[in-house]
């Protein structure tokens, strides 16, 4: 997969995160995107390093997507532990 696929899988995977981790994120709509495209980075990455399951050329193999969604549940969770309460400063 290219780059651009995997930015749309990012795309997709972080408005599924939101989807599963609802609630207010202090990054609102774009911070949640762009949590989600570094997260289909990170899941990726991780499921071929340390799972030893690389990902596949195939936009639609479902260890991909879940490497993606994982990866944005991750980043997601992160971030709002660690900058959720921003907006009420």
């Amino acid at each position: 997969m290219g780059y651009i696929s995997w930015i749309i899988l990012g795309l997709l995977a972080g408005g599924i995160a939101k989807f599963l981790l609802p609630g207010r994120d202090p990054g609102g709509l774009i911070g949640t995107t762009v949590i989600g495209i570094i997260g289909a980075f990170l899941g990726g990455w991780i499921s071929t390093q340390f799972l030893d399951h690389p990902v596949t050329k195939d936009f639609f193999d479902g260890a991909t997507w879940l490497s993606a969604i994982g990866g944005s549940l991750v980043l997601l969770i992160l971030y709002r532990i660690f900058f959720g309460n921003s907006r009420n400063r």
